[in-house]
């Protein structure tokens, strides 16, 4: 990358986040994300998970800084050597879940996560779901608190508390991952290819009514949920050499 690139910043708004935007907005000057060359984003995961939805579309890199309370997605912060930093940064290609949600009122919303896609019930009665893979049902009645199905970024997050499964960075694999499931006891979830279509059907949602989550936003009353793997969006995040999100990922997998 040159380094003369034109850097757009954009920062959370907590003090420390606007305390850094101020002294590298004065270093590099400011940039509209649609002219920059690279996004750097201020904050923490939640912040740049919403940088991803609101800029993912202008296809520019990111370079995240950690200015917040988790940063898995993000690097050290440091004001010094940013243009270095960037030049010698690796690329981690993520690629997102669509997630097509039809409601019990016949409204159809779409949306994007580069997490994982949650259905969690909406009351004190479980969740009764159904689950097809490709059309196929693959598990008649899933009685449980949720289920999600995670990307291999989002693999360490939400989708390892509720034990699932750590992805590696590039294995093309997502994980369906049940949360506090009941019946079926033994049931603990799959690994799929990441072109699966998977598709949720809530049984009885009038009774058991459920919301399903792509990231943070969230559709209430759901009766089906489609989830297959964005073929034509991807977006790319910058990483420091020594710290890359691939030696994230898989040291996380050696935490004791």
């Amino acid at each position: 990358m040159s380094s003369t690139q034109r850097l757009a910043f954009l920062a959370s708004p907590s003090p420390e986040a606007q305390t850094a935007l101020g002294e590298l907005v004065a270093q590099h000057g400011q940039h509209e994300p649609e002219a920059a060359d690279v996004l750097v984003a201020l904050g923490g995961d939640g912040f740049m998970l919403q940088s991803l939805h609101r800029y993912g579309a202008l296809g520019k890199p990111v370079f995240g800084m950690k200015l917040g309370s988790v940063g898995f997605l993000m690097n050290h912060h440091r004001s010094d050597e940013l243009l270095t930093r960037i030049a010698a940064a690796e690329p981690a290609v993520l690629r997102p879940l669509e997630m097509v949600a039809q409601t019990e009122s016949g409204a159809s919303v779409g949306s994007l996560a580069y997490n994982e896609v949650s259905l969690l019930r909406q009351t004190r009665q479980a969740a009764h779901l159904s689950i097809d893979l490709n059309g196929q049902t693959r598990l008649d009645e899933l009685i449980c608190d949720g289920v999600m199905v995670a990307t291999p970024a989002g693999s360490t997050a939400y989708n390892f508390s509720a034990h699932g499964p750590i992805l590696p960075l590039g294995s093309r694999v997502i994980a369906l991952t049940p949360i506090a499931p009941f019946r079926p006891r033994r049931w603990r979830g799959a690994l799929l290819k990441a072109d699966t279509e998977v598709r949720f059907r809530v049984v009885d949602p009038y009774k058991r009514p459920v919301s399903a989550t792509a990231d943070s936003h969230e559709v209430r009353d759901v009766v089906e949920v489609t989830i297959r793997e964005s073929q034509e969006r991807t977006v790319t995040l910058l990483f420091d050499p020594e710290h890359n999100l691939e030696e994230r990922i898989l040291s996380e997998q050696f935490v004791t």
